[in-house]
């Protein structure tokens, strides 16, 4: 799959740094646009985690436009990752409960059969959230905990959080010098 129009969408789950560093990787890509819709929540939890705000480099759509060009199919973009995605939001992607504009262009994508990528960072589940999980899986959703692998011997907590945003970059197609086992 050739990616070259990006939806990223942070919700307020704790792991704000997964979204900081795919950012960081998907601004190397000249190819690639990339658009950012944020929950109010999302921006706070941000702000906590990462003591800094946002970046600005990105175009952004505020989260009550419905409007913006990623609330409609005609829009065309390839891809949407929510990173991480809050167990509300994956809850109300599953019900296909559109309130805000995060969830419309999860919906989009849905119905016109784009690649959608959950990142959740949740723990312990409850059956509710495996059924949402699961539920979305059987949409064709890719869904990857925010669960870094050890076996790269991080040494850094950015090391280890690019085992899972490179795992992202794999499955949007995206090339990127990041470890792979056997390698």
């Amino acid at each position: 799959m050739e990616v070259k129009k990006i939806i990223v969408g942070i919700t307020g789950a704790s792991g704000s740094i997964y979204a900081q560093r795919l950012l960081s990787y998907l601004k190397t890509y000249k190819e690639v646009e990339v658009v950012l819709v944020i929950t109010e929540a999302g921006e706070q939890v941000w702000q906590w985690e990462l003591r800094t705000k946002p970046p600005k480099e990105f175009k952004r759509f505020h989260n009550q436009n419905f409007f913006a060009p990623i609330a409609s199919g005609s829009a065309n973009y390839d891809a949407m990752v929510i990173i991480p995605a809050s167990m509300g939001t994956i809850a109300r992607i599953a019900q296909g409960v559109s309130t805000n504009l995060l969830l419309r262009a999860a919906d989009v994508m849905l119905k016109e059969q784009k690649r959608l990528i959950v990142v959740f960072r949740e723990a312990p589940l409850s059956v509710v959230h495996l059924e949402n999980l699961l539920r979305l899986a059987r949409m064709g959703v890719l869904i990857i905990p925010a669960a870094p692998a050890f076996y790269f011997h991080p040494k850094t907590i950015e090391e280890a959080v690019d085992t899972i945003v490179t795992k992202v970059l794999d499955h949007l197609g995206l090339p990127h010098q990041g470890k792979r086992w056997g390698t």
